[in-house]
């Protein structure tokens, strides 16, 4: 028994924020935050809404494209790094807003490396005989989390939400997922405030995403170069047989840096980081959603999905749509 995804989705806040529009609040501009990340807007959450709100919408686009009913999922589970609540998990509250009831839902906690960790644990539920179709979500409200003053993360990140339906199948959609983790580069990029650990910056409402960009870029890029490796080998095939790479959509010099370690044209790289910036761990299913539905990615294709981020964590996808 193998897992395939059968349905995408994706869903962006109404309200879009600018490079231009970030121009009035610090000292940047237009062409210092495109030349340097390759985004010229993001969305961000409306005051009422919510990460829930976000993975709710994807999951119903993504239940349509797959032409299932919401009780045929007997799995939830969400990649979120800014839940609603501290509990129950975002997994719990979209499971009661779709009527689904008594399947297992949770949430993982791997920031922008979230959606890879959560489509090979699918996997494995679904290759094992636990599930025969999961919704597997990205969502995010990271705006949430940062400082609007602070100019090497503000002009970064945006919020959003990505959704697949995966179901059991006799042919093999996900050819292999791997997945990694090391925790020396924690302080490197962070939010340094919790509930058990530095609790009156949480109280204060000063709980702010942290980077040292220049160092997380090194590692990325290495990082990132090494899980291409990784995957290539483990299914004995060569980078040329790759049709379409769909990576985490941090900046585009980390993108273009990947891309040439396949040795990939950046028009077989799908880039959606200009229209919504770093949207952590919803950022891999809204560039696949966008590809898909654009045409681009057709069934059949091989597609490779990578990501990196905060822990440190890393990860890829290899599959056949």
């Amino acid at each position: 028994m193998y897992s395939r995804i059968t349905g995408t989705g994706s869903y962006l806040p109404e309200h879009i924020l600018t490079n231009t529009d970030l121009e009035s609040r610090i000292d940047t501009s237009d062409e210092w935050i495109y030349s340097r990340t390759g985004i010229e807007k993001r969305h961000i959450a409306a005051v009422d809404e919510t990460t829930s709100d976000l993975a709710e919408k994807a999951a119903l686009a993504a239940i349509a494209d797959a032409k299932i009913k919401a009780d045929d999922i007997d799995l939830i589970i969400i990649a979120t790094t800014t839940p609603d609540l501290i509990f129950p998990s975002t997994a719990c509250l979209v499971q009661q807003r779709l009527h689904i009831h008594g399947c297992p839902a949770f949430d993982v906690q791997a920031v922008c490396t979230g959606f890879i960790y959560v489509v090979n644990i699918a996997d494995q539920f679904i290759r094992n005989g636990s599930a025969k179709c999961v919704l597997v979500i990205g969502a995010e409200t990271i705006s949430r989390i940062i400082d609007w003053q602070d100019r090497n993360t503000s002009v970064i990140f945006g919020d959003g939400a990505g959704a697949v339906i995966m179901q059991a199948s006799a042919t093999q959609g996900i050819l292999s997922s791997h997945i990694h983790a090391d925790g020396q580069y924690a302080n490197l990029l962070n939010v340094p405030a919790g509930i058990s650990s530095n609790y009156d910056k949480l109280k204060a409402n000063q709980a702010f995403l942290t980077m040292q960009g220049n160092e997380v870029f090194k590692v990325a890029v290495n990082t990132l170069g090494r899980i291409v490796d990784e995957t290539l080998a483990a299914n004995s095939i060569q980078k040329e047989e790759i049709d379409w790479l769909v990576p985490h959509q941090a900046n585009i010099r980390i993108i273009s840096a990947t891309a040439k370690k396949l040795g990939m044209p950046m028009d077989r790289v799908i880039v959606t980081v200009d229209k919504h910036g770093n949207t952590s761990a919803a950022s891999v299913p809204l560039a696949l959603d966008i590809a898909v539905r654009d045409g681009r990615i057709k069934v059949g294709d091989i597609v490779l999905l990578e990501a990196f981020g905060g822990g440190f964590t890393w990860g890829s996808v290899l599959l056949r749509y």
